[in-house]
């Protein structure tokens, strides 16, 4: 055997650890569709009518406060000939799917309780829960927000989740099965997590619950919600939240960011926590690091700024929250907490406008990557490029953003957009 050839079956030797993990991502299937937005509501407000409910209260302020284009594009900010295109959209997904994501909370934004209540409201989603689901304009995917696994919350916390799966199941008409239109669409969020322990005794948790109501393992994914800087970052150093998402393994749903618990850890004064506080976008540029090498989607959190009051408040607020699900947009986050019914049409109005915005200039770019030519465009694009224009479509096509004929008109066919969105096409 020639020199070379051995050295080269010592690289392959030396490599092949490397190798595997490598082809564990090139060989992961094209990203389905994520959701815009994720919707908290507290457990007890929680009942099969409240998508559309919410769709309806938009519709509303939306009449009430800016009815016209030209006014909502002074209100939020946005351009006023974008916003012409997009609000027809927007108007027809608050009467279509108004929530694409539904987390029922029994965290913050339901306190604490007396035993018999929390068991009641548990019982009564589970219900409402079954109720919702394979309605016309049910949410793409839900779930709910447990207590956390500290001392304190972590018997009522897993209480509730075996409560209200197992009155969901009890109430399904087709039996405990889980319906296909739920088949990993079903998540439970794990707030204030902090360490590797904490996730693999959540995952010990589900794992019991889906053996005792008879469920397909696998069925709860589990969301991991970061608001502890431990959860980012622990004192040597160490990159924490990677641990903790490859801990959870096949069942992590998603790594989620809580502006509010996060940003009051690390000493932020309660006027200047936001999104957009510097750390924030230190504990998110972390998170996505990662996501994406896992595979999970990586989200955004929330505005306390609700658009309530005289249209003046109302706008200032519509103002601020587009401005800020498109910078999310802009950072990969894609997306983010709503918490109030108008939080719906500034986030569906901005992000049209942002996937509808993308649509020439990336259709232009893949026509010429497919061609293998440069000479038009005067941009020479990379495979991995490629991947990011065709997502960057894929995702303005699944939540509404455009149509398959806007696609096709600019030359490209979804079953190839699919393909190039591989991680190696």
């Amino acid at each position: 055997m020639a020199p070379l050839d051995e050295l080269l079956d010592e690289l392959d030797a030396r490599l092949a650890e490397t190798d595997a993990a490598l082809a564990l991502q090139h060989e992961r299937p094209a990203p389905g569709r994520q959701p815009v937005h994720t919707v908290y509501v507290p457990a007890d407000q929680f009942s099969a009518g409240l998508p559309a409910r919410w769709g309806t209260e938009a519709q509303a302020l939306l009449d009430e406060h800016a009815p016209f284009a030209d006014q909502l594009a002074t209100a939020t900010g946005l351009p006023v000939e974008a916003v012409h295109g997009a609000l027809p959209r927007v108007r027809v997904k608050l009467a279509t799917e108004p929530i694409e994501d539904l987390r029922i909370d029994f965290e913050d934004g339901y306190g604490y309780r007396s035993d018999a209540d929390e068991d009641a409201d548990a019982q009564k989603a589970g219900q409402a829960m079954a109720a919702l689901i394979g309605r016309d304009g049910a949410p793409f995917s839900l779930g709910l927000r447990v207590k956390s696994m500290e001392t304190r919350d972590r018997r009522r916390g897993v209480r509730t989740l075996d409560l209200l799966v197992g009155a969901l199941c009890t109430a399904l008409p087709d039996g405990p099965e889980m319906p296909p239109i739920l088949s990993g669409r079903f998540v439970v969020t794990l707030p204030k997590v902090s360490s590797v322990a904490q996730v693999e005794a959540v995952l010990s948790v589900v794992d019991a619950i889906e053996d005792a109501h008879q469920l397909t393992s696998g069925t709860i994914g589990v969301e991991l919600q970061i608001e502890l800087p431990s959860a980012i970052q622990s004192a040597d150093g160490t990159a924490t939240v990677a641990r903790l998402v490859g801990a959870a393994g096949t069942r992590c749903a998603g790594v989620h960011y809580g502006t509010y618990d996060y940003s009051a850890a690390c000493g932020v004064a309660a006027a200047f926590q936001s999104l957009e506080h510097p750390v924030a976008d230190h504990a998110k540029a972390v998170m996505l690091l990662a996501a994406v090498q896992a595979g999970v989607p990586a989200v955004d959190g929330s505005t306390n700024v609700m658009p309530t009051g005289p249209t003046e408040n109302v706008h200032d607020a519509w103002r601020l929250h587009a401005r800020l699900v498109r910078r999310s947009l802009e950072r990969a986050y894609y997306q983010g907490w709503d918490m109030h019914p108008g939080h719906l049409i500034t986030r569906y109005l901005a992000t049209y406008v942002f996937f509808r915005d993308a649509l020439p200039a990336a259709g232009a770019r893949l026509s010429t990557y497919l061609a293998r030519s440069s000479s038009q465009s005067g941009v020479v694009d990379e495979p991995a490029t490629a991947r990011a224009l065709s997502t960057v479509i894929l995702r303005g096509l699944d939540c509404g953003a455009l149509t398959e004929e806007e696609v096709a008109a600019v030359a490209l066919d979804v079953a190839q957009l699919r393909r190039l969105s591989r991680p190696r096409a």
